[in-house]
């Protein structure tokens, strides 16, 4: 398997043993593997191919629950992507950057990297929804958006035992209480 690879492996890995931590409220557990990971995500970054922009999103999810300041990991992505042409076409590098934007306090960039996220899957959609609305500070949109991304997870989460499925939830609902909206979901999947 080549270094990026295993390193990627062990980013998902330990992302995933963060969720479990903080499911089982070992907060400093949880801390410990989210800054691990992000660590680990951003050390694949730099050795994988042009366009794995995926692994700068893992970054800054585990960077932001890893209850750090999550600001550093930002700033890299928005550095890692500023000369990169196909991340303007890529809903996964916007991903990347809104999440930025959010950290950032930069509600137009997340609100317009939001919209570009969209061109994605149903689930990047869903994400991109209540990104919108952290950004316009839109509290009903955000708890309805919120709540259809854990309705997914909960959909999923049989055909997923073992993988990290709640990270999006929990990273929204982290950005959200600074600004007042953090909607307190329920859910089997995620912690209370």
């Amino acid at each position: 398997m080549k270094r990026h690879q295993e390193l990627l492996t062990a980013a998902i890995e330990r992302d995933g043993e963060g969720q479990r931590a903080l499911i089982a409220r070992d907060l400093p557990a949880a801390r410990q593997a989210f800054s691990s990971a992000a660590d680990l995500y951003r050390k694949s970054w730099e050795q994988a191919p042009p366009r794995s922009y995926g692994r700068l999103v893992g970054m800054l999810k585990a960077a932001v629950l890893s209850g750090e300041d999550p600001r550093p990991a930002a700033e890299y992505a928005r550095a890692a992507l500023a000369d990169d042409p196909d991340a303007n076409d890529s809903p996964t590098a916007s991903y990347a950057l809104a999440l930025s934007a959010l950290v950032e306090g930069d509600d137009y960039q997340a609100g317009r990297r939001a919209e570009a996220m969209r061109a994605g899957s149903d689930a990047f959609d869903r994400t991109a929804t209540a990104i919108a609305a952290l950004a316009a500070s839109d509290r009903d949109s955000y708890a309805a958006s919120i709540g259809e991304i854990v309705r997914d997870f909960e959909q999923r989460a049989a055909h997923l035992t073992g993988v990290a499925i709640a990270d999006t939830a929990l990273v929204l609902e982290r950005l959200a209480a600074p600004r007042g909206l953090a909607s307190g979901v329920q859910s089997e999947v995620l912690p209370a």
